[in-house]
């Protein structure tokens, strides 16, 4: 069993379902990379700031070795963490990351928020986290346009087949396209029924880029953080409709939601370390939904954010 893809504006095809690194633990990443592997998953969306890249990396140069896969049978993701947005530490940062991972590119690389901090150096503390040496969020005068100038050169030095934005709103894609020389292939965004983020999804379409969700499940992937707003939240895979849309189908509410979103052409990255939600959360474009079903799920849409800087104590509103 492998994803179906969806076509890049770059010509490159891409996974519409992959699998996420973001909360999987070090001591078991690497053989949940490789199983996934096993499982049919081509897809690792990872990041400096999961932490967990080397582990990454030696799941999938165990499923290389094995005959498995080979490099180009996966699209390997991650993104460019908040102090290294200044255009000269681009490129070096890319480089450790790929050493991280064990391999010579990224399939996609993302700017992973568009926020710029203090510079902490790798041998100093890895992954950095939101704040500097002296335990503060320290802003410094780095202008998006000048990161992603910079990121358009891993793309020529090919150490990025792909270049893409996370957690963009409307306004800065808008800025990013009239200063552009390579186009974002995708955004990757929070979106999920409690947050649809329609026009949002409307703009790219028309600007031709890709959308690929995390939290597709909603409060469930926060609730482990502890995070209060989640908590006073009704769980997904409790609510009504889901439930009665995955039993009129006979699969489960995670595969409901990811179909919602692949039906609705939005990649999804969900995770798990079970092998037969591992399975099942592959096997999410064999079924289809109906339009009334599909506007059903919509309709839950509170405009209800979880990951949002403010929310862990982090004083940059890039939502406001």
């Amino acid at each position: 069993m492998v994803s179906p893809t969806i076509k890049l504006n770059n010509g490159r095809e891409m996974p519409l379902v992959g699998f996420g690194l973001w909360k999987v633990n070090n001591d078991t990443c690497a053989d949940t990379v490789y199983n996934a592997i096993k499982t049919g998953y081509r897809l690792f969306d990872g990041a400096c700031d999961y932490g967990n890249e080397q582990e990454a990396g030696e799941g999938v140069a165990r499923a290389i070795k094995e005959g498995i896969v080979k490099r180009e049978d996966l699209f390997i993701v991650s993104k460019l963490w908040n102090s290294f947005h200044e255009p000269e530490r681009v490129k070096p940062i890319t480089q450790k990351q790929l050493e991280f991972w064990g391999i010579d590119y990224f399939d996609l690389f993302y700017i992973h928020f568009p926020i710029a901090i203090k510079y902490v150096d790798p041998s100093v503390r890895y992954p950095p986290g939101f704040t500097d040496e002296n335990n503060k969020v320290t802003p410094i005068n780095v202008p998006l346009e000048r990161t992603w100038h910079a990121m358009e050169e891993l793309v020529d030095a090919g150490l990025a087949k792909s270049i893409g934005i996370s957690n963009y709103a409307g306004a800065l894609i808008l800025d990013l396209l009239r200063y552009a020389r390579i186009l974002p292939t995708t955004l990757q965004i929070e979106h999920h029924p409690y947050l649809t983020q329609e026009p949002l999804l409307q703009l790219c379409k028309d600007s031709n880029i890709a959308v690929t969700a995390y939290s597709s499940f909603g409060p469930q992937s926060y609730n482990e953080l502890d995070l209060q707003k989640a908590k006073d939240t009704p769980l997904l895979f409790d609510n009504k409709t889901i439930k009665e849309i995955s039993d009129k189908h006979g699969k489960t509410p995670a595969q409901v939601l990811l179909r919602w979103a692949t039906q609705r052409d939005v990649a999804v990255i969900p995770k798990s370390n079970n092998q037969n939600r591992l399975a099942q959360n592959l096997d999410v474009c064999s079924f289809d939904l109906s339009d009334d079903e599909l506007k059903r799920i919509s309709a839950l849409d509170q405009g209800l954010r979880f990951n949002n800087p403010p929310n862990y104590g982090v004083p940059i509103p890039i939502f406001a």
